[in-house]
């Protein structure tokens, strides 16, 4: 696919350097505010902060992209306690008119100076249920796809809230909602895997788990990811 503006302007730029304790466990997601811009590096955005670094940031996850038409859809799915709108994914980057359909696991995508490629759907965790206040909001995200998506970063730099979005270049034929239908599949399939980890710029952390896949013949558990510690 040739280069192409994929939407004329930014909805909203957000970084948050405070983490919270919920439930004894730290959490970063609620801590973002609004910003003008972002300073960018290969590793990070500077003063934006990852509560649980393990399993969320990295230089596969430096920056989340999230479609804020979505927090309406969950809106009218009633998985909120109360109205909440972005940054409440914990994003750092929100539009309108791009979703998990148009956007491909690696795609090579200009914002400002800053060239990003897509690494991977975000993967939806508990806490969203305590953040959204319904016990299976992760779950929800899960099946539905409404997940956003992470970057690395290719070429540092800055991002103002007035740029736009455009696609330098498409690296795969996997869009992310289709990798989050291919990877959280309840049914194993070796073929579907191996035609995700083959593709280009995919997170390492999804193409370990897949291989594990592979070598066990088996998917791993979700239950603890998606319902927490306390899920019985």
């Amino acid at each position: 696919m040739s280069k192409g503006v994929l939407v004329n302007r930014l909805s909203g730029l957000y970084l948050g350097s405070e983490t919270r304790l919920e439930s004894g466990i730290p959490s970063g997601i609620d801590q973002k505010i609004t910003a003008t811009e972002l300073d960018v590096s290969v590793e990070t955005v500077l003063g934006d902060a990852q509560a649980d670094p393990r399993h969320h940031g990295g230089p596969d996850r430096v920056l989340h992209h999230f479609p804020r038409e979505h927090y309406g859809q969950y809106r009218r799915w009633d998985m909120m306690a109360q109205f909440k709108d972005a940054p409440a994914m914990g994003e750092n980057i929100s539009t309108v008119g791009l979703n998990e359909s148009q956007v491909y696991i690696g795609d090579i995508i200009a914002i400002g100076d800053v060239e990003l490629q897509v690494t991977q759907p975000r993967s939806p965790c508990f806490k969203l249920n305590q953040q959204f206040g319904h016990k299976e909001f992760a779950y929800a995200m899960q099946t539905s796809g409404l997940c956003g998506w992470f970057y690395r970063v290719l070429k540092p730099g800055q991002i103002h809230i007035d740029n736009g979005v455009s696609l330098i270049e498409r690296r795969s034929d996997i869009s992310v909602r289709e990798a989050m239908t291919l990877y959280f599949a309840p049914e194993f399939d070796a073929r579907a895997y191996d035609r995700l980890s083959s593709c280009e710029g995919l997170a390492a952390s999804w193409v370990n788990s897949l291989q594990r896949r592979l070598d066990t013949q088996k998917i791993e558990d979700w239950q603890m990811r998606l319902f927490g510690p306390k899920s019985g």
